[in-house]
């Protein structure tokens, strides 16, 4: 399908008009401009808000990824130690991803339908005394939210350099509060809650992180050490996508003019009728339980009455689309994306009703 009439992805999701309306403006050379460089800042400051934060904040052209790999690749070098925390399998791709560029990588390993517990990070920090922990906020494979404030105050405790957490699909559906946590590297993308195309990325920097990154002075398109004073000298390392921060500053419009609880209360309220009309029609959640659910997607075990191809098929007939899940859950989980301006208690209803019309045909 090229569109979608009822879009229940967890990201892409679906990009208000007001957000794709910004593409169609000629804009002129960002690099030239003083107008880029004012918006770039305003830019910053609505993430800052949205983040929680007084960091700065690193804008990059390119999707997600960019900033996952520019983040370990600015501050890592070979041998460093990396304590990855994995609940699913983004947190341990982090720490495959760190390992590739020769650091020494210790998991904390969780169950893939768990989220973390902050006595098992403590001891292996204690042990380990890593660098730089990693962690990812919600598990989108997994349809968790990790509990990443707690091992922000295992860091702070004990001192550990760098603390890197991946935010991509949680920033702008739940509260995310870079500084009170102890953030040092916060990862977002634009295509997840903040319903905005994936063509940026961003990093909130500490100033612990930045000495770091001075330090280990990497070089390579996604390096982050360009963006330190980036602003300060309007000096930007490669062509900005001007159109890409025009359309990011309508989407971070859209959250900030209805207010970030009230965005988290509708985000938490798709939530709760999508797991409701879950357990109506006897499907079960993939998480453990519900208190380790993510309030912008949910995981749910593909029923044993269908195979996930028939059951995507089906629904995709009707107009509806939802994602499978990756790695040893492909084919046994499938996820419903409620985030950003799929966060809508009358969308999620209109795709619950054509999921049970669909597991209902294919029982019979």
């Amino acid at each position: 399908m090229l569109t979608y009439d009822i879009p229940l992805v967890p990201g892409p999701t679906h990009v208000p008009e007001p957000v794709r309306q910004v593409y169609l403006t000629d804009f002129g050379s960002a690099d030239l401009e003083p107008e880029y460089v004012d918006l770039y800042a305003e830019v910053q400051d609505q993430l800052r808000t949205i983040l929680g934060t007084k960091n700065k904040v690193a804008i990059m052209t390119g999707e997600g990824m960019i900033a996952l790999w520019g983040a370990l690749k600015s501050c890592v070098t070979p041998g460093d130690r990396v304590l990855a925390v994995s609940t699913g399998v983004f947190g341990h791709g982090i720490g495959e991803m760190a390992a590739s560029i020769g650091a020494e990588v210790r998991w904390v390993e969780f169950g893939y339908d768990e989220v973390l517990e902050s006595e098992a990070v403590e001891e292996t920090i204690a042990e380990f005394k890593p660098k730089m922990v990693t962690a990812v906020h919600c598990e989108t494979p997994s349809g968790t939210l990790n509990p990443v404030d707690r091992v922000g105050e295992l860091v702070r405790d004990y001192e550990v350099p760098l603390y890197y957490v991946d935010a991509v699909a949680s920033v702008a559906g739940t509260p995310v509060l870079v500084d009170d946590w102890r953030i040092d590297l916060c990862l977002i993308g634009t295509q997840k809650a903040l319903s905005a195309c994936p063509d940026l990325a961003g990093v909130a920097v500490s100033d612990r992180a930045w000495e770091v990154i001075s330090a280990v002075d990497y070089a390579g398109y996604d390096a982050l050490l360009p963006y330190k004073d980036a602003l300060e000298k309007q000096w930007f390392p490669y062509t900005p996508a001007w159109a890409s921060l025009s359309a990011l500053h309508a989407a971070c419009s859209l959250v900030l003019d209805q207010g970030l609880q009230e965005v988290y209360a509708r985000h938490a309220q798709a939530a709760t009728h999508c797991r409701h009309r879950a357990r109506e029609m006897g499907v079960s959640l993939y998480p453990v339980n519900e208190a380790a659910c993510s309030p912008t997607v949910t995981a749910l075990e593909v029923p044993d009455t269908v195979e996930w191809q028939t059951l995507d098929r089906g629904l995709r007939d009707h107009g509806m689309a939802v994602a499978g899940s990756l790695g040893p859950l492909a084919g046994k989980v499938f996820r419903i994306g409620h985030m950003g301006s799929q966060a809508d208690v009358s969308l999620v209803q209109r795709g619950m009703d054509v999921l049970a019309q669909v597991l209902d045909e294919r029982s019979k």
